[in-house]
């Protein structure tokens, strides 16, 4: 036995010992995109549930591994995670509405942070407080300069990996 079993975490990465089990979590991807392609795929590989939800028939992705066409449908609770991957839908208000009033654990939206969130207006218009506005986290992921869906998508979940461990994320330790 090497030296590396002492560390638990090393120990799990040279597969020593079995990564520890946690609790159930699911990740929804609201509007099919490049993107929430390739998180809900990446997802999958970090133990999430995944759903796509897409209210227009004509753009769901046929990778998706479940897509419903409604927020209800995607079975939230205390342990899912919401990232919008477009903001320039239609139905952005109330599909945000709708999960700022379901059980989540955290609720994000890609965006421009040097501009106002194409969210506010929207919401605002919907009768929704500032305070459950100021829930949806943007921009999501960590600042590592992702420039293709890709990298949107892996900055996305170390992101939210950073949450859910209580970490600030990036090379502070």
């Amino acid at each position: 036995m090497t030296d590396h079993v002492h560390d638990a975490s090393c120990a799990v990465a040279h597969g020593d010992a079995p990564a520890p089990r946690d609790e159930p979590k699911t990740l929804v991807a609201i509007f099919a995109s490049p993107m929430s392609g390739q998180l809900l795929r990446y997802a999958l590989d970090l133990g999430y549930r995944t759903v796509l939800v897409e209210p227009d028939p004509t753009k769901v992705d046929p990778h998706a591994p479940e897509t419903v066409s409604t927020l209800d449908a995607a079975g939230l609770d205390a342990n899912t995670d919401v990232v919008v991957c477009d903001h320039h839908r239609g139905e952005l208000g109330a599909l945000l509405r709708d999960a700022l009033a379901g059980q989540t654990r955290w609720i994000g939206l890609m965006g421009n942070p040097r501009h106002e969130g194409p969210h506010i207006k929207p919401l605002r218009d919907l009768g929704v407080a500032d305070e459950e506005i100021a829930r949806v986290h943007r921009p999501i992921g960590l600042n590592i300069g992702s420039r293709t869906p890709a990298e949107i998508a892996v900055a996305t979940l170390a992101g939210l990996i950073a949450d859910r461990n209580a970490r600030p994320g990036g090379f502070e330790f």
